[in-house]
């Protein structure tokens, strides 16, 4: 077996792992269902910054951070990016303790078309028709749920707008994804501190009155949060973009599954119509986007 199939293999584990750790992290904010999103969010944070520090420490980066935000546009970036990756860790982690979490599979899957449209509005960049069928199918997609129901998804077009801002932003920036993540845990701590300090002298806080299982739970949460990044980066490194983008479906499926089958939330006829909407519309996006990266390799050759 030559090196580069190797290092194949190596980085779609990683990214299978990656993504396999992102779709059943419902389960671990479901053992934290006591505790209120807005005491999770800031210990997740901040224990997050602890392990990237020492991640950081142990890989003798912080060089490599340190003159990569002496660039006042990097530091303004990430501190942007910081505030929109806060507020989707907060909507998903109150999603998943309010049962949420068939329409937060449904923000994950609709995301890469998201993104694709962000990117034409924002960065001028021209879709093929098949890439705008898709996008159309998915808006039907969507459309229908909200006409059955009388309510937008605003859980699932919440996420996949914060997530599809942040993925901009990161690419706008051109910030490695744990450089970029150091940063932003960074730029988070002190105001994820002062909330806890907040809650603890107003008497709110969990910390001191949960079981100890429950502490090593939030301090865990940095953990989860940094490690499949990690991972995910190492992953994206080895392998190429179209094998990362059919292994990303292995989040929302999971939290679909999850949803239905362990925690029992409703999928109807009008879910089974929305979501079959919105994945014929991810293959047809999947094989155009296949057939983009084709010529893009060979064009130089033709």
């Amino acid at each position: 077996m030559g090196e580069d199939s190797k290092e194949r293999i190596i980085g779609t584990w990683y990214a299978i792992g990656s993504f396999l750790l992102w779709g059943f992290l419902p389960i671990y904010w479901k053992a934290l269902k006591g505790v209120p999103a807005s005491e999770i969010l800031p210990h997740r944070i901040i224990w997050s910054f602890v392990f990237l520090a020492l991640f950081n420490g142990l890989k003798k980066r912080w060089p490599l951070i340190r003159e990569t935000y002496s660039i006042r546009t990097n530091r303004a970036s990430s501190l942007v990016s910081a505030l929109i990756i806060g507020a989707n860790w907060f909507i998903f982690i109150w999603a998943v303790n309010a049962n949420h979490l068939v329409e937060i599979s449904m923000g994950y899957y609709i995301n890469p078309l998201l993104t694709v449209l962000l990117g034409m509005i924002v960065l001028r960049e021209r879709l093929t028709f098949w890439q705008v069928a898709a996008f159309v199918l998915a808006f039907i997609g969507v459309s229908y749920m909200t006409l059955q129901y009388g309510r937008v998804p605003w859980i699932a077009l919440s996420l996949a707008g914060t997530f599809g801002l942040y993925g901009l932003l990161r690419k706008i920036s051109r910030v490695g994804a744990v450089t970029g993540l150091t940063a932003e845990t960074a730029f988070l701590s002190p105001l994820a501190v002062i909330v806890l300090v907040y809650l603890q002298v107003g008497g709110s806080s969990v910390v001191g009155k949960a079981s100890v299982s429950v502490h090593l739970l939030l301090i865990g949460a940095g953990i989860v949060t940094a490690l499949p990044l990690v991972w995910f980066a190492r992953g994206a490194r080895r392998i190429p973009l179209s094998s990362v983008g059919f292994i990303q479906y292995l989040a929302p499926t999971c939290h679909l599954l999850l949803g239905v089958l362990l925690y029992e939330e409703p999928f109807t006829r009008v879910h089974a119509v929305s979501f079959a909407l919105v994945w014929v519309a991810l293959a047809i996006f999947s094989i155009s986007q296949i057939r983009v990266m084709r010529r893009t390799v060979t064009a130089p050759y033709s």
